[in-house]
C-alpha cells in the first residue's frame, strides 16, 4: 500500500522488507546490447553507498545535488542516494534542460560527456566535489577522467553498505527541485502510477533516448512507491520492443 507521506527512500526500505530479490530496474541498450537487472537488495546498497558518499564529502540535509544524467539505473542509485542523505536534486537529463532557479548545487553528478559543464556548475556555487560517470556497461570506471571530476564508478565502490545519517531526514524537505518535497513526490508518484495503469507487480516498459528523456517521477518514482519495477530500454531497436516488453512481462508502458 503507498503511504503518501513517505520518502521514496521509505518506499525503498518497504520494498526491502516484502521481498528484497524481487527485479526493480532492468535496463537495456540497443547500441551495447546490454541487460543489466537489479534487485531490490542490490539498488538498496547502492543507494546505501551513494549517501554514504554524499555524506563522507560533508553534504547535509537540506543541501542541494545536481545530477546531469540520462535515464538510467546508475542515475537511480544516485537520486534514491541523495534522497536518502535528504539532499534535494536539481534535475537535467540533457544538454539544454536547466536546473531549477533554487539550485546552488553543494555537488554535481554528470555523465562524462557533460563533465566541462558539471565543472562550470561546481565552480559557479562552490561545489566541493563533481563526480562524472562513464554509464557504461557493468559500471565501468572511466578510461579518462575529465579534468575536475572524480570518477564516481570508483569513489563509491568504496564506502559502506548501510547509511546511518547524522541527522534525520524530514519527509517534508526539498526532493527534486521543481517538483515537489520528498513526501510530494511520492503522493505525485502514485498518481503517475494510476494514470500509466502500473499497479504492485508490475512492470513499466520505457524507451528512451538521445532526444527522449522521461522525468525521473515517471520511470524511477512512479514504479519505486506502488511496488513495481521498471525496464528502461536505452537506444530501443523498434523492432525489439514487442519481444523485449513480452519477454520481461511488461504490464504498462510509458508514456502509455
Amino acid at each position: 500500500m503507498v503511504q503518501l507521506q513517505e520518502s521514496p527512500d521509505a518506499a525503498l526500505r518497504r520494498a526491502l522488507g516484502d521481498d528484497p530479490g524481487r527485479p526493480l530496474i532492468t535496463q537495456y541498450d540497443d547500441r551495447t546490447g546490454e541487460r543489466v537487472e537489479l534487485s531490490v537488495a542490490t539498488v538498496d546498497n547502492w543507494v546505501s553507498k551513494t549517501a554514504n558518499l554524499l555524506q563522507e564529502a560533508g553534504v547535509e540535509p537540506g543541501a542541494a545535488a545536481a545530477v546531469l544524467l540520462p535515464a538510467h539505473w546508475q542515475t537511480a542509485v544516485i537520486l534514491l542516494g541523495c534522497w536518502r542523505a535528504g539532499v534535494a536534486v536539481g534535475y537535467s537529463a540533457a544538454v539544454g534542460d536547466a536546473l531549477h532557479p533554487d539550485a546552488e548545487p553543494q555537488v554535481v553528478f554528470t555523465a562524462a560527456d557533460r563533465a566541462a559543464e558539471a565543472v562550470e556548475l561546481g565552480g559557479e556555487f562552490g561545489g566541493d566535489e563533481v563526480w562524472a560517470l562513464s554509464l557504461a556497461p557493468l559500471a565501468a570506471p572511466l578510461r579518462e577522467v575529465p579534468s575536475g571530476t572524480a570518477d564516481y564508478a570508483v569513489e563509491v565502490r568504496g564506502q559502506g553498505d548501510r547509511f546511518a545519517p547524522y541527522a534525520p531526514v524530514d519527509a517534508g524537505g526539498p526532493g527534486l527541485l521543481g517538483v515537489g518535497s520528498l513526501a510530494e513526490l511520492t503522493t505525485l508518484g502514485a498518481e503517475r502510477a494510476s494514470a500509466l495503469g502500473l499497479g504492485a507487480g508490475g512492470r513499466l516498459l520505457v524507451g528512451t533516448g538521445d532526444d527522449v528523456q522521461p522525468s525521473p517521477l515517471d520511470w524511477l518514482v512512479a514504479p519505486l512507491v506502488v511496488g513495481a519495477g521498471v525496464v528502461l530500454l536505452r537506444h530501443p531497436d523498434p523492432a525489439r520492443v514487442d519481444r523485449v516488453a513480452e519477454s520481461e512481462r511488461v504490464t504498462a508502458r510509458y508514456p502509455g
